[in-house]
């Protein structure tokens, strides 16, 4: 039984997996971290291997904590991958677009694969049938344009992210919502465009927090998996394991 750690910019992810079947989930602030974990152990007994991918948020501490239940592997650049990594600067990879093209690999193996992970930032990544990962590209999140658009100007508002009614905005409100919500699906529709044209057969999956939320706005066949990152861990810890 493998525990999965997932340390993103907003919440701290968790899930339990009984090989490749995810029996538990949930998501709180790192505030929790240390109580929760105790929850899962507690209910869970049965975890032998946890695998800790973080972004910077939590610390050698909290991390300590999980190992004192289990054998940990905390997720790296250096960590081994299933697939070729081509990255230019490996040691700037980010874990989770290392978790992300480990999910590509094994989901959809010796195929084109371009993985969509609209969180905090929206990643893009890419998996060719030569089970090579070869890059992508990084752009600011929703919340993150509504955000600079307040902060970095004197008078538009904060705002939280709505559907569109159209895309032409008639007031300054609805002109904010369409210039985030509308380009952000402009942009990830005409990226994946560019992706069609180099990549035969290409699989798109779109996942993260604003998952759902873009996939109604895509005009591509895509598949939306909010909970790929987690998988792809998983794939990562069995095969560290081994």
């Amino acid at each position: 039984m493998n525990l999965i750690i997932d340390a993103g910019n907003s919440l701290i992810k968790i899930s339990v997996f009984l090989d490749k079947t995810e029996i538990h989930h949930e998501q709180f602030a790192i505030s929790e971290f240390v109580k929760r974990i105790k929850q899962v152990f507690g209910a869970y007994p049965n975890i032998t291997n946890a695998i800790i991918s973080s972004v910077g948020v939590l610390d050698k501490k909290d991390m300590a904590v999980v190992s004192l239940f289990c054998e940990v592997h905390q997720l790296t650049n250096k960590t081994k991958t299933p697939f070729k990594n081509s990255y230019a600067t490996p040691e700037t990879l980010g874990v989770d677009r290392i978790a992300l093209a480990t999910a590509a690999f094994y989901h959809n193996p010796n195929s084109n694969t371009l993985v969509i992970d609209a969180g905090t930032c929206i990643t893009y990544d890419m998996v060719n049938d030569y089970g090579e990962y070869i890059g992508g590209a990084i752009s600011p999140g929703i919340q993150m344009r509504y955000k600079a658009l307040h902060q970095q100007t004197a008078k538009l508002p904060q705002l939280e992210k709505e559907d569109l009614i159209d895309f032409i905005g008639n007031s300054t409100e609805t002109c904010i919502h369409s210039g985030v919500v509308n380009g952000v699906s402009v942009e990830v529709n005409g990226i994946i465009e560019q992706y069609n044209h180099r990549f035969n057969n290409l699989t798109v999956i779109l996942t993260g927090g604003d998952a759902l939320f873009l996939s109604k706005r895509t005009k591509n066949t895509i598949f939306a998996n909010p909970k790929f990152l987690l998988e792809g861990l998983n794939c990562l810890l069995e095969y560290n394991k081994k």
